[in-house]
């Protein structure tokens, strides 16, 4: 046991030096403060009104960086996990496609499965809980037959991706609520949606139906168009929107393709969105691609809220050239 010193007596504080509060530096200032909400106020003072310190002025910043790129024509790209379609943003996203906010957009495989659901019924998103154990989870018919059916065309025609693919096959059936689909409307605009699947974690690769070669060749189709994007993103903007693994991993490879060829992504601004901080998001979207050559920005909050604030922030900021 150690031996304790006698001569350990508090220390004395009469010769600690100081320093003028007027002449150190400091983090934050009024003019980065808060203002107080008027009633009849406007969304865009609403937006001004928000202090500019952490989050608060990540907002404005990611909001001016999607506004800027879409201003010069350069490239913004939407990474999508298919939560987002699960919270009702499907109108929102389609909005922002044909306002032309959006250059391209990726989706996991489940996002492709919830947008078709959308297109044909109105509706998407079962109960887990209550149909696993009877062995009634994900094997609803129509939704695997429509996708495999789109993926089976497209692989005997070739040079086809999957988002496309189905997208066109929407349109081509004349889905009921094609003006709700995000692969709909972006195949009617000539949008590029890529797909990017793992086997084995969406509902529709349970059906006899799944041919797991053609659902691979339009699946690596479309990581090779996602490389021709992200191989423009110089000054342009990366979302990775509610993708905690899947497209964080997809986006730092076709980065890495991208500068072996010799593309140029300085000046790219990636924004990560989530209600929760992930390792993959965090690292392969906002900390590597971005370092010594862009910003990366992360935004926490939940996708309901957080994404129609961001899109009318970008929309705010757009509308004062008009």
């Amino acid at each position: 046991m150690p031996k304790r010193n006698a001569e350990w007596s508090p220390l004395g504080l009469e010769k600690l030096h100081t320093v003028s509060l007027k002449g150190r530096p400091s983090k934050v200032h009024l003019e980065d403060f808060g203002k107080p909400w008027v009633p009849g106020g406007s969304l865009a003072d609403f937006i001004e009104n928000l202090p500019d310190i952490l989050a608060g002025g990540l907002f404005k910043q990611a909001a001016r960086a999607i506004a800027s790129a879409v201003r010069k024509e350069r490239t913004v790209i939407l990474g999508m996990g298919a939560h987002p379609i699960k919270v009702g943003l499907n109108p929102l996203l389609v909005d922002a496609l044909m306002k032309g906010l959006f250059t391209g957009i990726a989706l996991n495989g489940a996002g492709i499965i919830h947008d078709v659901e959308v297109a044909l019924a109105g509706k998407t998103s079962e109960d887990v809980a209550a149909c696993l154990g009877l062995g009634q989870f994900g094997v609803v018919r129509e939704t695997a037959e429509f996708i495999h059916g789109a993926v089976e065309s497209a692989f005997r025609k070739g040079n086809t991706g999957l988002g496309e693919a189905v997208g066109r096959r929407l349109l081509e059936e004349k889905a009921p609520y094609t003006h709700q689909s995000l692969l709909a409307t972006a195949a009617r605009l000539g949008i590029p949606v890529t797909v990017h699947v793992a086997i084995g974690t969406d509902i529709i690769h349970m059906h006899p139906a799944m041919d797991g070669a053609a659902m691979g060749a339009l699946s690596h189709y479309d990581f090779r168009v996602f490389c021709r994007m992200v191989s423009s993103l110089r000054q342009g903007v990366f979302i990775n929107f509610g993708s905690a693994v899947v497209l964080p991993e997809v986006f730092l490879k076709a980065v890495s393709v991208a500068c072996n060829m010799g593309f140029s992504l300085e000046g790219m601004t990636t924004v990560n969105m989530d209600f929760l901080r992930h390792y993959r998001a965090q690292t392969n979207v906002v900390e590597r691609p971005t370092a010594g050559a862009g910003t990366g920005i992360t935004l926490i909050g939940h996708h309901e809220i957080m994404f129609p604030l961001l899109m009318a922030a970008v929309q705010e900021d757009l509308s004062r050239e008009e």
